[in-house]
């Protein structure tokens, strides 16, 4: 359903991605791990066309998503729901219109329905009376939930997540897991996470990807990747986990 193929992308003058090619199938979790710098969210950026490669190609359904602009991205963005890693909610207006946004823009729904459909995706991230709040009022972790919730308005098939546990305490962290795995058991989407946490990655994910130096260098269900040959992927399972430990999955 989505693939990045041979993704080469150079910032800032530094090679980011170098030859990334992954392809996620449709309704399953794929998770990306890696070290601060691996290039995870500059993956993500060209998935929803934020960035565009130097070379190769983002396919979406069988549609090029590198190459559209104008109406023709506007159109395939529908496609996505994303959740930044800091939330991305705009301070000065309530949560309320921070979640019926992607609506308005639209331009398609009526008062009623965007209500309707604002009040729906609160409650499908366990928030149903915040609508009237501020984000200034908000802890960490339910600023990461509305984001959610205004991720999924739109009901897209596809969602980003850019390190959703990101800045979250261990029993936090776990509640974002368990709504990632609700949503994609009601809704089912397809799923991009990129993490540096293992803990959620193995929870979560159908499949892992390692990513290293701007490819990816290993990629397995959890129990596959736990147990792969690559040394850098016994480096970074190590540096969370210890040498003697591996993590139990469900």
């Amino acid at each position: 359903m989505l693939e990045l193929r041979n993704i080469n992308k150079t910032l800032g003058g530094q090679s980011v991605l170098r030859g990334l090619s992954l392809r996620v199938e449709r309704g399953e979790t794929m998770v990306v791990v890696g070290s601060s710098g691996a290039g995870k969210s500059v993956a993500l950026k060209h998935m929803i066309g934020l960035l565009r490669p130097d070379s190769g190609e983002v396919m979406i359904d069988g549609q090029t998503m590198h190459t559209a602009g104008g109406a023709e991205l506007r159109k395939l963005r529908r496609w996505f729901g994303m959740l930044f890693q800091g939330g991305a909610l705009i301070n000065w207006i309530n949560i309320f219109d921070n979640i019926a946004l992607p609506l308005r823009e639209r331009g398609e729904s009526s008062e009623k329905e965007i209500k309707d459909r604002v009040r729906e995706a609160l409650e499908m991230v366990n928030l149903p009376q915040i609508q009237h709040q501020m984000p200034a009022e908000l802890s960490g972790g339910m600023v990461k939930r509305a984001a959610l919730a205004r991720a999924i308005v739109t009901r897209p098939p596809i969602v980003l997540y850019d390190e959703p546990t990101a800045g979250l305490d261990p029993i936090l962290s776990r509640n974002i897991d368990r709504l990632i795995q609700h949503l994609q058991s009601q809704m089912g989407v397809t799923s991009v996470v990129v993490t540096h946490d293992l803990v959620s990655a193995f929870s979560i994910g159908d499949r892992v990807a390692l990513l290293h130096e701007g490819r990816i260098a290993c990629m397995g269900t959890p129990e596959e990747f736990q147990h792969h040959e690559s040394p850098l992927a016994h480096e970074f399972i190590a540096a969370q986990f210890g040498h003697n430990q591996t993590f139990q999955t469900a």
